[in-house]
């Protein structure tokens, strides 16, 4: 088998031979548990722009990815911060993403896409009111709406640097939820995603904020599909799951714990929403199908070695995650550069990047070894490694 020279350590190379990678079946729905995906974009290396300044998107190859994810049984959550959607991606790029991922899934018997509705384009300021939250709310639910599209109601930056108390929380969200056409995903992001939303629900303390979330879901619970957290504590998401009103789903945005949240215990189970089934697909699809055949020892073999990988992409900080999420996806061919958008590429280290080939590796999720082994070593170099 293939082998390279990959940082090891500080100032350190080792040898690393490639193993071979693993067959995973094609699996496809019904599976066990509802199943999205949340997929990156694509950048154009070849655009005349300033990268930090205004995004440049391969769209071809953008919706190629998202039709590899519906293949393999997988929603689509679009426009996502696994798209690097305000941290890279404006609005006005998601609001044409969501377009075109709405357009490609028609050409795709049972695609489903989920598109995020925040207020992105609203920035937070002395100037911003509740009001003007709920306004930048209703403007892009109305636009994701107008192309048929469902919801998933993203955390808001500005909210959380305008809003006094919890109550701000509820007049926001009871106001947005009275409005929209079909029940939505909520999605609490941690902290930990995005330091901009400390404090969000009103409170610091997670548990504290939780009750001010359930109560809005249980006073809307007609207009919520189910709510996806990403706080990376498993304890803290069954505490939620286990409070839900019946018929409100836990989508689990827990990049740590997800396959022992997803298998449950005797009073649940988490659905998924996960910006690392972007990365793991294959292998996430082959264990939901096989869940789905209550094979749970095949499930937990399947994903038991992609935790590890899971966990050191996103590792602190954990909003670098997007770079390992590409990167996956450049190793395996779906793209044929390390390019992001907002330059988000040099956000991790030759080191970070030399253990996630050697995690990816041992998953088997590097389909084409020699390809990955070429791939890597031309990025190696750019960091001056021969590898």
């Amino acid at each position: 088998m293939t082998t390279l020279n990959l940082p090891a350590g500080p100032g350190k190379l080792a040898p690393y031979s490639l193993k071979a990678p693993r067959a995973f079946p094609v699996s496809q729905p019904p599976f066990s548990r509802v199943a999205f995906a949340a997929a990156h974009v694509v950048a154009d290396p070849l655009a005349d722009n300033d990268p930090w300044l205004a995004p440049a998107i391969d769209w071809e190859r953008t919706i190629a990815f998202r039709r590899h994810l519906w293949s393999l049984g997988f929603g689509v959550a679009e426009a996502m911060d696994t798209a690097q959607r305000g941290m890279g991606l404006d609005w006005k790029d998601a609001l044409e993403l969501i377009r075109r991922s709405l357009d490609a899934a028609k050409d795709v018997p049972g695609a489903v896409v989920a598109s995020g509705a925040g207020t992105d384009h609203l920035a937070p300021g002395p100037d911003v009111t509740i009001d003007r939250v709920i306004a930048a709310y209703e403007e892009q639910c109305a636009a994701i709406e107008k192309f048929g599209g469902r919801i998933i109601l993203m955390a808001s930056r500005a909210l959380a640097a305008c809003a006094r108390t919890p109550d701000d929380y509820v007049k926001v969200y009871g106001r947005i939820l009275s409005q929209v056409k079909q029940p939505v995903i909520l999605h609490w992001l941690g902290e930990m995603f995005d330091p901009a939303l400390a404090g969000y629900w009103g409170n610091g303390d997670h548990m504290q904020a939780m009750q001010t979330c359930l109560d809005v879901i249980a006073a809307n619970a007609a207009k919520v599909d189910g709510i996806k957290i990403s706080l990376l504590d498993k304890d803290k998401e069954i505490v939620m799951r286990r409070r839900l009103p019946k018929g409100v789903r836990m989508y689990t945005g827990d990049d740590f714990n997800y396959a022992e949240l997803i298998a449950g215990d005797t009073e649940g189970h988490s659905d998924a929403l996960l910006g690392i089934f972007d990365a793991i697909a294959p292998a996430a699809s082959a264990a939901l199908g096989a869940l789905a055949r209550k094979d749970v020892k095949t499930f937990h073999d399947i994903l038991a070695p992609t935790v590890p990988l899971s966990r050191h992409i996103f590792r602190a900080p954990t909003r670098f995650y997007k770079t390992g999420v590409v990167f996956m996806a450049y190793l395996n061919g779906h793209q044929d550069h390390f390019v992001m958008v907002g330059g988000q590429q040099s956000t991790r280290s030759a080191l970070h990047l030399a253990e996630l080939f050697r995690l990816a590796d041992a998953a088997g999720l590097l389909d084409d070894p020699d390809r990955a082994a070429s791939r890597m070593r031309a990025v190696m170099a750019t960091h001056g490694i021969a590898a």
